[in-house]
């Protein structure tokens, strides 16, 4: 049993600065790629970046330049630095973590997603 729970959202202006959290608990080996994801109303849920277990990022091109992924393994924790905020930034933010508990026992969880608003 694996429990993500994400923090940091909430209302913002054009411009703005919002550091969102994820901190994984529960039955835990290793925590390898972690990531956000966003779904604004009617699209579809989309990477926004992603961090490996060697450190290793990767970002949306409407990103980069603007946000930071980083993570702490002592915490499984990931983060978001998101600077220079966007009103198309508006969404509903969520985490992946991918967990391994074995050599053949690897899966991700999700996390409840937090709102992520934009004000023009």
């Amino acid at each position: 049993q694996v429990q993500l729970v994400e923090s940091g959202g909430g209302l913002v202006q054009a411009g703005g600065s919002l550091r969102l959290a994820c901190a994984a608990s529960g039955s835990i080996f290793s925590v390898n790629v972690m990531g956000w994801y966003r779904q604004a109303p009617g699209k579809q849920r989309e990477l926004v970046a992603d961090i490996n277990s060697g450190a290793v990022t990767n970002y949306a091109d409407s990103v980069k330049g603007r946000f930071t992924i980083s993570r702490d393994n002592a915490k499984n924790t990931v983060y978001l630095q998101m600077n220079s905020l966007k009103p198309e930034g508006t969404a509903v933010y969520y985490c992946n973590i991918g967990v391994r508990n074995g050599v053949w026992d690897y899966r991700t969880y999700w996390g409840q997603g937090t709102q992520v608003t934009v004000s023009s």
